[in-house]
C-alpha cells in the first residue's frame, strides 16, 4: 500500500497521527501531517485506511498495490 499526502490541503486535525502513528506524524509549529514512510508497513494498513476515512481534509491518498 502506497501513501501520499497534500500537505497543503492539511488542517492539522491529527487524526491520522492517532490512527496511524507509525505512517503519520505532525509537524510541531503547525500540526501540518507529515509522512514517515509512503508505503505503509505491514499491520498498519487498516489503520491507513481509517486515517484516510477520518481526515477532514481529505489531504491523505492510498494506492492499494497488487
Amino acid at each position: 500500500m502506497r501513501v501520499s499526502i497534500e500537505q497543503d490541503k492539511c488542517i492539522g486535525a491529527g487524526q491520522c497521527a492517532l490512527a496511524a502513528p507509525e505512517v503519520f506524524d505532525q509537524r510541531d509549529e503547525d500540526g501540518v501531517v507529515v509522512l514517515l514512510t509512503p508505503s505503509a508497513p505491514a499491520g498498519t494498513q487498516d489503520g491507513v485506511r481509517h486515517a484516510v476515512a477520518v481526515c477532514p481534509a481529505a489531504a491523505i491518498h492510498i494506492d492499494v498495490e497488487d
